[in-house]
């Protein structure tokens, strides 16, 4: 409802949240989840967003009211991914890995990654992205960079073949950045 206060401690989320309802107030909230839902509880906030994978993972699914879809809400460049670094000349550890590696999970975040080298990506400037490969092997790529307040928000969307995952990524950033123009960094 309008002039309600959520918490989050992402700017990326309280700008996207501020973008779509500037009536809302964002307020940094913190804390570990059981931490975050007793304050919900408590009245300090009417409305949190939590990562559903933690819900799960912790067993507490039960404690969403409602699911965002990615239309609604873009999630960090790489969110969810997890990554492993080794030295380049350790074999062993290197085969390993490799068969830990899942090839479309690397090529979102390859394009991921370099949307977010594109425009120099800091902590400070709200930056969402998103990677995915349909069933074609066609890579989509949905990505966006906000004011911390959400008065201004630059969006993009990118296709193309997976093998150019990265050139996807960069031009994509490129775009936002020519579009939003130099003093928006």
């Amino acid at each position: 409802a309008d002039g309600s206060v959520i918490g989050s401690a992402s700017l990326r989320r309280q700008a996207q949240i501020l973008a779509k309802n500037p009536t809302l107030k964002c307020v940094n909230f913190r804390g570990n989840v059981q931490t975050r839902l007793r304050k919900l509880d408590e009245g300090v906030v009417d409305a949190t967003l939590l990562a559903y994978a933690g819900l799960k993972r912790m067993s507490m699914e039960d404690e969403a009211t409602q699911i965002l879809d990615y239309d609604e809400m873009l999630p960090a460049v790489a969110q969810g991914a997890i990554g492993i670094q080794c030295r380049d000349d350790d074999e062993r550890s290197l085969r390993y890995i490799a068969a830990l590696n899942h090839g479309a999970t690397f090529e979102a975040v390859t394009c991921e990654r370099a949307f977010l080298a594109a425009l120099d990506g800091n902590c400070k400037t709200p930056i969402a992205g998103r990677a995915t490969i349909d069933d074609d092997g066609i890579m989509h790529f949905k990505g966006l960079v906000a004011k911390p307040d959400g008065t201004e928000i630059h969006t993009v969307e990118r296709t193309g073949p997976v093998a150019d995952a990265a050139k996807i990524g960069t031009d994509a950033g490129e775009q936002v950045k020519a579009d939003a123009g130099i003093e928006f960094f």
